[in-house]
């Protein structure tokens, strides 16, 4: 199978020196990434910025912004069997950036943020994409109500929910635990290294696609 990833953090820029970003450290996309290439399928990886290096056998896009990441996803998803969105992506990108270094000078310093592209949800609706579509769902409350709520309103086969409030699992950890929301169900993933469920994701992938 073609199967595209999306992985790791946006930076949208306040100015040249500063960004706005998140803590995905992108080790879970990653995983998935070179599972799927261990067995045998035709990755393309897009990524924004981490010190993570790449899997070996995989085609490599690196970008920084969402609006990057929604375009090199525009550009390549017409051509996949899968798609696995685990990338965090910004959901607000600042509206104007400062040519210059913003310098510190008043108490408090206001910024207006507009909406990013929403990729996930724009991949069946703008991209017309016909395959198997996973998302990823980083919560702090409510997991399954809001994984089975994404999958809904995005068209997904599959939303992959972690709490991403534990610091045992999740952002920075090489280890996960997470809600497999289907359409008509949800299974329990107990906690296990990354590949362990990137594995499963690929697994799933796979069945979803014969």
């Amino acid at each position: 199978m073609n199967i595209l990833i999306t992985a790791g953090p946006t930076r949208e820029p306040l100015d040249p020196v500063r960004y706005l970003t998140n803590r995905s450290s992108g080790k879970m996309g990653y995983a998935i990434a070179g599972a799927a290439a261990h067995e045998g399928h035709r990755v393309l990886l897009i990524s924004g910025p981490t010190s993570l290096d790449v899997p070996d056998g995989i085609d490599f896009i690196p970008v920084e912004t969402a609006a990057e990441m929604y375009e090199a996803v525009a550009n390549h998803i017409g051509r996949m069997d899968a798609a696995v969105f685990a990338a965090a992506v910004a959901d607000y990108t600042p509206v104007h950036v400062a040519v210059d270094k913003i310098k510190k000078s008043g108490e408090t310093l206001t910024l207006e943020l507009v909406k990013t592209s929403d990729i996930l949800g724009s991949a069946r609706r703008e991209m017309r994409f016909g395959g198997f579509l996973v998302g990823f769902a980083a919560e702090t409350e409510n997991l399954e109500e809001n994984a089975r709520a994404k999958l809904e309103r995005k068209g997904c086969n599959l939303v992959v929910a972690n709490d991403v409030s534990r610091s045992d699992i999740g952002f920075d950890s090489e280890d996960n635990e997470a809600l497999l929301v289907f359409p008509d169900h949800t299974e329990a993933f107990a906690k296990a290294s990354k590949y362990e469920l990137a594995m499963r994701v690929v697994q799933l992938v796979e069945g979803g696609n014969s």
